[in-house]
């Protein structure tokens, strides 16, 4: 049912204007915690910019900038049209994954980062996945990293698809961790900065990244954590030490 159909004391009862705040900030912090708290249900429409401005006692302009914010935010969508508004998103860690993927990407295009500073945030992310893989993964995941490794054993330095298998790969041990918002962050890593094509991938380079590849999965499978941080450390420690781009380069 859309907020506009809500009895009285569920609609323009719900929010209060506080002056210690801007205009902008008190309609986008109590719509946010609204919505956080789930008095707006997913897919429910917000009320009308006409009927939140008189509930705020603020100008249309000012709530069409705190509407603004939640989109940018992820929070609602908009949709033009006499029959459309404000709408609260369907949100979870798929959703949070497009977000963490789309902000990374424009950080990038805004700026610079050098490959180093890539190859560290690596390091913080999957050893530790790699550790809580080896303890929470599943026959599933065993089977997904095995067969991408047979995979791998097949292909030739120039195959195209190497980039691809890799970061399946590390994505799958993220995703065996547990941690939902971990694995989320592997993964736009990998989606946005696409790291493997920094490594030189010389055909000895290729061969040894899928015997370490083969020692992760053995530990990941014999439950071993530590065994699996140290493979995944020096894994990563290798493709570093093989880093096509000079320090100082930017990633785009």
């Amino acid at each position: 049912m859309a907020l506009d159909a809500l009895p009285h004391e569920a609609g323009s009862a719900a929010f209060q204007p506080e002056p210690v705040m801007r205009p902008r900030q008190q309609v986008e912090a109590q719509l946010r915690a609204a919505i956080l708290s789930g008095t707006f249900a997913r897919g429910q429409r917000l009320p009308s910019e006409a009927k939140l401005a008189e509930q705020f006692k603020v100008s249309r302009a000012t709530i069409r900038e705190a509407l603004r914010a939640l989109v940018e935010a992820g929070l609602i969508s908009t949709v033009p049209g006499a029959g459309g508004g404000s709408f609260v998103m369907y949100f979870d860690h798929h959703k949070l994954g497009d977000l963490v993927t789309e902000r990374l990407s424009n950080t990038l295009e805004l700026g610079s980062i050098s490959y180093d500073e890539v190859a560290a945030f690596r390091n913080m992310l999957e050893v530790p996945s790699a550790r809580l893989a080896a303890t929470n993964r599943t026959q599933r995941h065993i089977d997904q990293l095995h067969g991408l490794v047979d995979q791998e054993k097949e292909t030739t330095i120039d195959d195209p698809r190497i980039p691809t298998f890799n970061a399946a790969f590390h994505r799958i041990v993220a995703d065996a961790s547990g941690n939902r918002l971990l694995a989320t962050f592997v993964a736009a890593l990998h989606r946005v900065t696409r790291p493997l094509t920094f490594i030189d991938t010389s055909e000895e380079v290729g061969r040894d990244a899928v015997r370490h590849h083969i020692k992760i999965v053995s530990a990941i499978e014999s439950q071993e954590p530590e065994s699996a941080e140290k493979c995944m450390r020096d894994h990563l420690d290798y493709l570093r030490a093989h880093a096509a781009a000079p320090e100082g380069v930017a990633v785009r």
